[in-house]
């Protein structure tokens, strides 16, 4: 919708054109913005990413894509099922983290409506998919969807995105669920980057306060945590679950390293290599 709406205002540029960010040019419609799932917070960002004809995603990334107005009404993702809210749910508590730990442009701001939208977030998922009905829930997954938008929309995304973009481009995986599906082993990898493993032990404790008084507050217990959430909430927590399959892999690493919008905010620098072990420990979960 809303690069529908730049579009179809006053530029002259075709698509190819606005591919990257900063490149649009011109004037958009009006727009307003209502999220229907509690997941991508595109009601608050000025990023739009679609999938183009070559089985590629590609973002366009200005200032016009910005909404006049969000509105979020909890009521209009009441009927979203247990597994779609659970992935989309991941996908808005990855934008969180991603936030927190970016490499670069990471501030204040991001920081505290990260720490936000992920306490509303942990602290809501299994109840939405526990009873979809549940308005209260429902509304705080928004709120926390929405806190995560805003996060990301000052600090970008990084690997998890970077490494999720072709398995969904490729193999149609949902956005949410290729991003759960590679969180925990990113996680680890980052642990290797000293400052980022110190800024998760700022997280662990939101998104698993019982884990973390257990088990202490590294971000291993946070990785483990993940994995044991998709594991509760009844979605794939490997590769081959959503048919990929070994001999895929190195494609993938390949297409991930293409994602330069994303792949160089992660605190710890990946490499071709880095992202075959990625996907490698993501089939064999």
């Amino acid at each position: 919708a809303k690069l529908t709406a730049f579009m179809a205002g006053d530029t002259k540029q075709s698509i190819q054109e606005v591919y990257g960010v900063g490149k649009t040019v011109g004037r958009r419609l009006p727009l307003v913005q209502v999220p229907t799932t509690a997941g991508t917070g595109s009601e608050v960002t000025d990023i739009s990413v679609i999938t183009t004809g070559v089985a590629e995603k590609k973002g366009v990334v200005g200032g016009q894509l910005y909404a006049d107005y969000a509105v979020l009404d909890g009521d209009l993702t009441l009927s979203l099922p247990p597994k779609v809210s659970a992935a989309t749910g991941i996908d808005a508590m990855v934008h969180a983290i991603e936030a927190y730990t970016s490499k670069f442009k990471k501030n204040v701001l991001s920081d505290v409506l990260a720490r936000e939208a992920l306490k509303l977030l942990s602290e809501n998922i299994r109840l939405v998919c526990e009873d979809g009905q549940n308005r209260e829930a429902r509304g705080g997954m928004l709120l926390g969807s929405l806190y995560a938008g805003m996060a990301f929309a000052n600090s970008p995304c990084a690997a998890v995105h970077a490494l999720a973009y072709p398995i969904g481009s490729h193999f149609h995986v949902p956005h949410g669920l290729s991003n759960s599906l590679m969180l925990p082993h990113v996680l680890r990898f980052n642990k290797g980057e000293p400052k980022a493993a110190e800024m998760y032990k700022d997280l662990t404790p939101i998104v698993f306060p019982k884990e973390a008084g257990l088990k202490g507050t590294d971000v291993s217990v946070m990785a483990d945590g993940f994995s044991q959430l998709s594991l509760d909430l009844n979605i794939p927590v490997n590769l081959g679950q959503v048919g990929i399959q070994e001999k895929d892999l190195e494609f993938l690493a390949s297409e991930a390293m293409k994602v330069d919008r994303l792949m160089p905010n992660n605190p710890r620098e990946v490499k071709l290599q880095d992202a075959l072990d990625l996907y490698t420990q993501a089939y064999n979960n």
